[in-house]
């Protein structure tokens, strides 16, 4: 079993940058594909970015270019740098692992893009 918790949201302007962190506690979390989601008010839940344990990374066309998604395997902790950010980015933050049948969400973290 994996057990997530996100950290690092807040406020932010527009063009500003954030820093989000999710810990994980559980046992073989190198196998885990490691993920980033977000889910803005009234819309559904979308992934952001994810990693898999050899570091190979995916990104949604809306973070390209503006966030990236690292994880260290030893410290079981995957983080997503955010920059130039934008007022549409503002959403609820997940961390998710998963693998095989596994997928674990962490409670989620606030993010607001505003002026």
């Amino acid at each position: 079993q994996l057990q997530l918790a996100e950290s690092g949201g807040g406020l932010v302007q527009p063009g500003g940058s954030l820093r989000l962190s999710c810990a994980a506690s559980g046992s073989f979390f190198s196998i885990y594909l490691m993920g980033w989601y977000r889910q803005a008010p009234g819309k559904e839940r979308e992934l952001v970015a994810s990693i898999l344990g050899s570091g190979k990374t995916t990104y949604a066309n809306s973070a390209k270019g503006r966030f990236t998604i690292s994880r260290d395997n030893a410290k079981k902790t995957v983080d997503l740098q955010m920059n130039s950010m934008k007022p549409e980015d503002t959403a609820v933050y997940y961390c998710n692992g998963r693998y095989d049948s596994r997928n674990y969400w962490g409670q989620g973290t606030q993010v607001t893009v505003s002026s």
